[in-house]
């Protein structure tokens, strides 16, 4: 089923951008589209500290997202779990960059170096759910 919702917002994105104006507005209409933001938690420059430290921050960057995700302006968050330079993503319900920008860089793990953000936006249908 995931794979499906994941298939379908990707053939959404593509129609979207091959649409002329008229055939995105009714479709728009049709889906409730909506634009979100999609954050990537990457290494950053600064991740030499030590393990207490590294602790507290992770606890801070815990309670950052999940203040995000209370107030309504993160949709979803979560780890990859490959050994990657992106370590986590982010998808914000925001209005605008600016604002993302903003709430993005709030974490204190970016905040002390230890991530950095590299922002999207996207198109979705809105109300879409993972199960």
């Amino acid at each position: 089923m995931n794979l499906l919702k994941l298939l379908f917002i990707s053939l959404t994105v593509l129609m979207c951008n091959n649409m002329d104006a008229q055939e995105k507005n009714e479709f728009e209409k049709k889906y409730e589209m909506k634009t979100y933001y999609l954050v990537f938690l990457k290494k950053g420059p600064n991740r030499n500290q030590d393990s207490v430290t590294t602790a507290k921050l992770q606890e801070q960057h815990l309670a950052h997202l999940n203040k995000m995700a209370e107030t309504g302006k993160m949709d979803i968050c979560g780890p990859l779990l490959d050994e990657g330079d992106i370590k986590g993503i982010c998808i914000y319900n925001v209005a605008t960059k600016e604002e993302v920008e903003k709430l993005a860089n709030e974490d204190p793990m970016v905040k002390a170096g230890r991530l950095i953000v590299e922002i999207h936006p996207f198109y979705s249908a809105k109300g879409m759910i993972l199960n």
